[in-house]
């Protein structure tokens, strides 16, 4: 039977993490908005990002190749009582330029663009884009959680996919399971938080960051997995029972009830410092 060949099984689980990866990217709350629109027959296309480094303000460029298209930029700290600030977008190079204020970590601003030729207004997106910051993140901290998660995530399928072979390796796929998930979800992971909006961890009990508490669930699963595999009881179906939730769990987007700042308290603690100061 082919499936029951190694290489297939490793292909298989290769394509399904793939896919599982980037449906996660797309469609979490980070992923930036691409569209474009047209106007007067002339298409112009535009990319908001919806993430950005609080090192630099967040520089939005449009090209429109048309001096006679203005733009304009409304912006507002997210959940607050804060009236939209207005700012005209200017025309160099051919594009139309504006930029955001860079945020404290893990603040979020909401900000709406509108295109305007002559008496007409042009709205590009619906209804308005939430774009966070973060603390920028070292390489040799982001690459190995990256590397990590996405082989945990291709050793639990591979470790479901292992029932199809005649003499299943359940205790070796479930052990380098658990290394990796371990190594990229509790400790790297937690690591890049903290360096992104310095907090190690979010999750149950102190916070309701979907991406910690998945992790945590997953992990559990694994964990709960490996010792009935090593207790030899029912392995294929705990195999397959943690392969399966560890899928269902990464399909949830990335950074889902992540990490925000709360611009109330930020406001009473600058009142505090100023009422305080000299």
């Amino acid at each position: 039977m082919v499936l029951r060949k190694p290489f297939v099984l490793w292909i298989i689980a290769f394509i399904i993490t793939i896919a599982s990866a980037f449906y996660q990217r797309v469609t979490g709350p980070t992923y930036e908005v691409k569209d474009k629109i047209n106007i007067d027959g002339k298409e112009i296309s535009y990319i908001l990002e919806r993430s950005h480094s609080t090192s630099s303000d967040y520089k939005i460029e449009i090209y429109t190749g048309d001096k006679n298209i203005g733009g304009e930029l409304y912006w507002k700290r997210y959940k607050t009582n804060d009236d939209y600030t207005k700012v005209e977008m200017k025309y160099h190079s051919e594009n139309l330029n504006v930029a955001l204020p860079a945020q404290p970590s893990a603040g979020k601003l909401q900000y709406e663009i509108v295109l305007v030729k002559g008496d007409r207004v042009f709205n590009l997106t619906e209804k308005p884009v939430v774009i966070r910051f973060k603390d920028d993140v070292p390489l040799g901290i982001i690459i190995p959680h990256i590397i990590l998660i996405f082989c945990a995530m291709l050793f639990s399928t591979r470790a479901g996919l292992e029932v199809f072979n005649h003499s299943p390796r359940f205790k070796l796929f479930s052990a380098w399971t658990l290394v990796f998930l371990i190594l990229g979800g509790m400790i790297f992971g937690p690591i890049t938080q903290l360096y992104a909006f310095g907090a190690l961890w979010t999750g149950i009990p102190y916070g309701y960051d979907l991406t910690d508490n998945k992790t945590l669930i997953a992990l559990i699963g694994w964990i709960l997995a490996a010792i009935m595999v090593w207790k030899n009881n029912n392995s294929k179906r705990w195999m397959i029972f943690a392969a399966v939730l560890m899928f269902l769990v990464y399909l949830i987007p990335h950074s889902v009830l992540g990490s925000e700042l709360d611009y109330s308290k930020l406001d009473k603690e600058n009142k505090t410092e100023q009422k305080v100061g000299p």
